[in-house]
C-alpha cells in the first residue's frame, strides 16, 4: 500500500507503527473481545490506558508534581474561553501576545469574559515575526500572559519564552512534544491533540495545581478545571479512543528516543525544506522572518498565482497532500509535525528544486 506524503496542517500525519498497532487491536483489545471504543470508561482495561497516557506524558515532558494533566474535549477553541473563565479575576486584566489567527481568536473570547490588554503584536507586519521579549508590555493587574507558541497559518514559532512576573499560559496545539521545554515555566499549557499527540477529539491541559484555588464558584460544572482535576478527567465519558491513540503515540515517542531525539529530527526535517526555499533565489519566498521560522509549519509563496496553482497540481500528482496555504494567507504550507518522516521532507525538497529549475 502506497502512503501519501501527508503535509496536512491538522488533523495531520500519525506514525505508521501507531496506525498498525491500532489496526491490530481494533476488534479485540487485550483479549477483552471488544474494541477499545466499546470499553466502559469505568473498566479496569480502559483505566490502565487512561493512566498510562497521563504518566507517559508526564515522563516525556518532565512535568513537575506541581502540575496536573487533564484530558478534555472541545479543542483548543474551547480553551480560549475556559482560560479566562477560570483564571481572569474581576479586577484583573488578561494579557495577550498576538502572533496570528489563533491568538486573535483567543483574545476575542477573553474579551467576552473580562478586561484584556494586547501586550505585544506582529499584526502590522502580517504576522511575519515573533515579537521580541523586551517589547512585551504588561498591563497593571495582569492575571496572566497568553501566547501561542507556534503559528500554523503564518509559519512562525517562539524560540524562547517570556520570563515575566506573571503567570504564563500557552496554546501549544501545534508544537507540543516537538521540542524540549521547561514546563515549570508555564502556569498552564493547552493543546489540541490532532497535530503531534494523536487524532482529533482530545485536548491536553497541563495546569499548575495552585491555579485551581483561584477559580470562581459560579462556573458551569463542565467548564471548571476543578471538576476534571478532581475526577482524573473522568467526570463524564472522555474521548476514550482518542486517549488510547494518544497513549500509543506517546509510546512511539519513547521508542524513538524521547522528545530530545524528536526535536533533533524535527530540526533536520525543517532544514531540508528551508534549504530548498533559500537556494531558490527568491523563487520560493518565505512568509516568516528567518529568526521566527517554525519547525512545524513551513510557509512560502511562488512568484504568482498561476505558478502556485501549477505547483500544487503537480505536487498532488506526485503524492504530496496538504500543501496549499491557509485561505487567509495563500501560497503554500508544508506542515512537518513529529510523525512526518524525514523521507517525506527530502522528497518535497527534491520536487521543489526540480520545479524551480523548470520554471524559474
Amino acid at each position: 500500500m502506497k502512503r501519501a506524503y501527508n503535509f496536512n496542517a491538522g488533523p495531520s500525519a500519525l506514525p505508521l507503527p501507531v496506525l498498525k498497532r491500532a489496526q491490530e487491536e481494533l476488534l479485540n483489545f487485550q483479549n477483552t473481545g471488544m474494541s477499545v471504543m466499546e470499553l466502559s470508561h469505568r473498566s479496569k482495561e480502559y483505566d490502565a490506558v487512561h493512566n498510562s497516557a497521563k504518566q507517559r506524558l508526564k515522563k516525556l515532558m518532565n512535568i513537575p508534581d506541581t502540575h496536573d494533566v487533564l484530558f478534555l474535549q472541545g479543542g483548543a477553541s474551547l480553551q480560549f474561553s475556559m482560560v479566562p473563565m477560570n483564571l481572569l479575576g474581576k479586577d484583573q486584566v488578561a494579557n495577550y501576545v498576538l502572533t496570528g489567527s489563533w491568538s486573535e481568536k483567543a483574545l476575542k473570547e477573553a474579551k467576552k469574559i473580562g478586561k484584556t490588554h494586547i501586550a505585544a503584536s506582529s499584526k502590522e507586519a502580517n504576522y511575519t515575526y515573533i515579537p521580541r521579549l523586551e517589547d512585551i508590555q504588561l498591563s497593571e493587574n495582569a492575571a496572566y500572559l497568553h501566547i501561542t507558541s507556534n503559528n500554523t497559518i503564518f509559519g512562525t514559532q517562539w524560540r524562547e519564552f517570556p520570563n515575566l512576573p506573571v503567570d504564563l499560559i500557552a496554546d501549544m496545539s501545534s508544537d507540543i512534544l516537538s521540542r524540549e521545554i521547561n514546563v515549570g515555566q508555564f502556569a498552564l499549557i493547552y493543546a489540541g491533540a490532532q497535530k503531534n499527540l494523536g487524532p482529533s477529539g482530545v485536548t491536553v491541559v497541563i495546569i499548575r495545581n495552585d491555579l485551581l484555588e483561584r477559580i470562581p464558584d459560579n462556573l458551569p460544572t463542565m467548564l471548571d478545571y476543578r471538576t476534571h482535576s478532581s475526577k482524573n478527567s473522568l467526570y463524564n465519558t472522555p474521548p476514550t479512543f482518542a486517549i488510547y491513540m494518544l497513549s500509543l503515540v506517546l509510546e512511539w515517542v519513547e521508542e524513538e528516543g524521547g522528545v530530545k531525539a524528536i526535536e533533533a529530527r524535527n530540526k533536520e526535517k525543517a532544514a531540508v525544506v528551508y534549504e530548498a526555499i533559500d537556494a531558490s533565489n527568491g523563487f520560493y519566498a518565505p512568509h516568516a522572518e528567518k529568526d521566527s521560522r517554525s519547525l512545524m509549519n513551513v510557509t512560502f509563496r511562488l512568484p504568482n498565482e498561476e505558478l502556485t496553482k501549477k505547483f500544487l497540481e503537480e505536487a498532488k500528482e506526485k503524492g504530496f497532500v496538504g500543501l496549499a496555504g491557509h485561505r487567509s494567507v495563500g501560497g503554500c504550507r508544508a506542515s512537518i509535525y513529529n510523525a512526518v518522516p524525514l523521507e517525506a521532507c527530502e522528497a518535497l525538497a527534491e520536487f521543489m528544486n526540480d520545479f524551480y529549475r523548470r520554471f524559474s
